[in-house]
């Protein structure tokens, strides 16, 4: 993520957090890798 928005971790750890809390995806606290998405795939933007 850092990479394909050219920004900080930091950045990108408060993308993660406000995805979370507006119920976008879900993650397992103190579990590395554990992001799961919960929007069906045809509600998600093409980013290629």
């Amino acid at each position: 993520m850092q990479r394909y928005f050219r920004t900080s971790p930091p950045t990108v750890h408060s993308m993660v957090v406000r995805l979370e809390q507006c119920g976008f995806i879900h993650r397992v606290p103190g579990q590395a890798r554990s992001i799961r998405v919960v929007l069906p795939p045809e509600q998600l933007p093409n980013l290629e």
